[in-house]
């Protein structure tokens, strides 16, 4: 493996690690960065291999909360009732995922379906972060399954590279209740199961693509994402809380219109 391969295999994985929980698109900008630096990963098994160290970032900080809800499942209602939230807000993006990946990865993981998302997300951001919603929900283990399966939909339109799974997640328990804290918060652990079951099924379809080569970049990278993702992990709650929204919003704009401009002259 050579080391230019190796430095933007590090790269990536720090903007995977740096972007996954926050609502600007980790997809979007791996594809695109890894456009414009000339990097390819067979069957773009790379930008969903590497999320798996974003997954152990969010095990390691909640680690404590996931054993008590393991271990609560059998006694406590309410750890039952929110394991199955979870587990409903899961399911459509699941079920999508599955009959719907080739689509995505053959006509949608492209650099000018992404800077028209990014762009298009931050102004819905923007909006958002305008709107006084009423908040009914300021603990994530209060949402309702309905209101679970409600915040999975959302969730599928972050199928389009650009739209970002964390910014629909957030977005969508917002506008049924959520405060941004519990609405991030969410997002999080429903990132556990989206995350993994998208690393299983990747790797299933295309493990037979990926070289050895491949597999060192995937590891560099994976490492990288999980070390940035701890990092973004614990300070995003507070930040969000502080500050909302916009700060997001005008990031995806910018990136989104660089990103067209770079595509407008070096295709």
């Amino acid at each position: 493996m050579n080391t230019a391969l190796a430095l933007k295999a590090a790269f990536l994985g720090f903007i995977e690690g740096l972007t996954e929980f926050l609502p600007v698109s980790s997809t979007g900008h791996l594809i695109l960065f890894g456009h414009y630096l000339k990097f390819e990963s067979p069957g773009h098994s790379f930008e969903v291999l590497i999320q798996l160290g974003a997954i152990l970032a969010i095990l390691s900080v909640y680690f404590a909360r996931l054993w008590g809800l393991a271990t609560g499942i059998f006694h406590d209602r309410q750890a039952r009732l929110f394991v199955l939230g979870v587990l409903i807000a899961f399911l459509p993006a699941a079920v999508i995922g599955v009959f719907a990946h080739s689509i995505i990865k053959g006509v949608l993981f492209n650099p000018f379906v992404v800077c028209i998302s990014l762009i298009a997300g931050g102004l819905v951001l923007l909006a958002v972060d305008e709107t006084q919603f009423e908040v009914k929900h300021e603990d994530v283990s209060t949402f309702t399954p309905v209101m679970c399966l409600k915040i999975g939909l959302f969730q599928c339109v972050a199928m389009i590279p650009g739209v970002s799974r964390s910014g629909a997640t957030i977005v969508g328990a917002m506008l049924f209740g959520a405060s941004k804290r519990a609405a991030a918060e969410f997002s999080f652990f429903l990132a556990m199961p989206t995350m993994a079951g998208a690393f299983t099924y990747d790797l299933y379809k295309n493990h037979k693509l990926l070289s050895f080569e491949d597999g060192a970049a995937i590891g560099i990278g994976f490492v990288v994402a999980f070390i940035t993702g701890l990092i973004v992990v614990r300070g995003l709650l507070g930040f969000v809380t502080r500050h909302g929204f916009t700060p997001f919003a005008w990031w995806r704009i910018v990136v989104g219109c660089f990103g067209l401009a770079a595509y407008v002259v070096y295709g």
